[in-house]
């Protein structure tokens, strides 16, 4: 490691095979903390390469606990966080909305990064208790159509690193590889970044894969189709900007998508719009980004009808039968 790191002082590119490596280096033990903490802290002082971020992906995948699912019907519908939006759970309700329109789900998630309460925090306080066992995942996708995977039990060769990060305060690009490293590998994805470089390394790397994916930035900078103006959408069958009215949405105020102070006020939040009793606009939100996954994952032949599908799954209450049926299979 302290070869490497005198190579990446002086503005060394890592091939992937070299970032796979050096990744699997920090996790094994002969990596002291600074070691650690100073290679995380060059990637903050330069940009990451495409073949950098993949072979720091292909280690996570390798060293993440095997799940022995078969992914081909499954999606996955994750943002990297660190936005700083602060909004209310959006993936994570759009999930079960997905669930709800009779298409499994395998959400990877964790604590908040860009909010207060992530998907974890969410889940938890709802009831659920989380599992790395392939009995109750698989139990929770036959029962409720989804399954929702704790990201620290399925990865827990980063405990070294984790306790680093925490200190450091800062982003890394660990913030990016999240939604790469779902343990299942689901075949279709919707994944929201948080800005430009990010979606244009994300959409070299998923180019390259024979997944069904769909990778959206908001010009202003969400994770993920806010409404609030114009959007990134990069897929097998699009690369092109899109506004609200292209999806038939009003623009959306920044502030109507915040989420709550506490994680009681975000429960709140969560279950209002699952019981289709949600704000407008946090309504809007929710079926764009649902829609958009429902699309991907049955190669709809546009997203409006993915969004039709996504509204007839909340308004009808099947989202929320789905919600309830996950929390109560224990």
């Amino acid at each position: 490691m302290k070869n490497l790191l005198k190579d990446l002082y002086n503005h060394k590119i890592m091939s992937k095979e070299e970032a796979k490596n050096a990744l699997i280096s920090l996790t094994d033990g002969s990596a002291n903390s600074s070691q650690i903490s100073s290679f995380l802290t060059i990637f903050l002082m330069r940009d990451i390469t495409s073949e950098e971020l993949d072979g720091f992906r292909e280690a996570m995948i390798e060293l993440s606990l095997q799940v022995d699912i078969d992914g081909e019907e499954l999606i996955d519908l994750c943002g990297t966080g660190g936005d700083g939006k602060d909004t209310f759970n959006i993936s994570t309700i759009s999930s079960f909305v997905v669930a709800g329109a009779d298409i499994k789900v395998s959400k990877h998630g964790n604590y908040g990064v860009s909010s207060s309460c992530g998907s974890s925090n969410i889940i938890s306080h709802l009831g659920h208790k989380f599992s790395n066992e392939v009995d109750s995942l698989k139990s929770s996708l036959d029962i409720s159509n989804i399954c929702f995977l704790h990201a620290p039990l399925f990865h827990p060769s980063l405990k070294n690193i984790s306790p680093i990060r925490s200190e450091l305060g800062v982003k890394t690009f660990f913030n990016m590889l999240g939604p790469m490293v779902n343990p299942i590998q689901p075949k279709s994805q919707l994944v929201g970044v948080f800005n430009s470089n990010i979606f244009r390394l994300y959409s070299h790397i998923y180019s390259k894969t024979d997944k069904n994916y769909c990778i959206v930035h908001s010009i202003d900078g969400y994770d993920e189709v806010s409404l609030t103006g114009a959007f990134k959408l990069f897929s097998n069958n699009h690369d092109i900007m899109l506004e609200p009215k292209d999806l038939d949405f009003n623009l959306i105020n920044s502030d109507k998508l915040t989420g709550g102070k506490n994680i009681k006020e975000s429960s709140e939040i969560f279950l209002n719009i699952l019981k289709n009793n949600g704000t407008r606009e946090q309504v809007d939100a929710v079926l764009a980004n649902s829609g958009l996954a429902i699309y991907c994952a049955k190669k709809l032949p546009s997203i409006k009808e993915g969004i039709e599908i996504a509204r007839e799954s909340l308004e009808s209450g099947k989202a929320y039968n789905c919600l309830k049926l996950f929390i109560e299979n224990k």
